[in-house]
């Protein structure tokens, strides 16, 4: 019976690695699958400026929350800001691409065949990123399944 290892990967390269560099070198840069580009306007954002646009947009909405909606309460100001964040997401998304923390560090959502994402899908893709949980699923390319699940991809402008 061959104990090889190969099939769980390293610890480091995770399952799948074959230890075969030049068969896993085949898989290409990130968003090679999907038709974009390496590099410059138009490739795939880094993980490091999604999680920044992110947290600007969601300090935007708790501010706009805590000192306009809930006027210095934070339980009901925690609330308001959920529900500010869907529809900024949804009005910005849905129209111009990008919301202001994305506009901020240049990036936009876009569908993957090309062109805006529609309404639906941007407030699918709120929705799912809303839960966390498809937010912090990826895959290799570094889409999360809050994106996979509505054909959408993050990527500088």
């Amino acid at each position: 019976m061959d104990d090889s290892r190969k099939a769980l990967g390293g610890w480091i390269n995770g399952p799948g690695y074959t230890g075969n560099d030049a068969a896993d070198a085949e898989f290409g840069y990130r968003g090679k699958r999907l038709g974009l580009p390496e590099e410059g306007s138009g490739s795939l954002a880094g993980t490091g400026r999604r999680v920044v646009a992110l947290l600007i947009d969601w300090w935007l909405c708790a501010l706009i929350s805590y000192g306009l909606v809930a006027r210095g309460d934070l339980q009901v100001a925690n609330l308001w800001a959920m529900l500010i964040f869907f529809v900024m997401s949804l009005l910005m998304l849905g129209t111009v691409g990008c919301t202001p923390g994305k506009r901020l560090l240049g990036l936009r959502v876009v569908r993957v065949q090309g062109g805006r994402a529609t309404p639906a899908q941007v407030a699918l893709r709120t929705f799912l990123l809303m839960l966390a949980i498809p937010a912090l699923v990826w895959d290799r390319d570094g889409r999360g399944l809050h994106d996979k699940a509505v054909g959408t991809a993050e990527v500088r402008f």
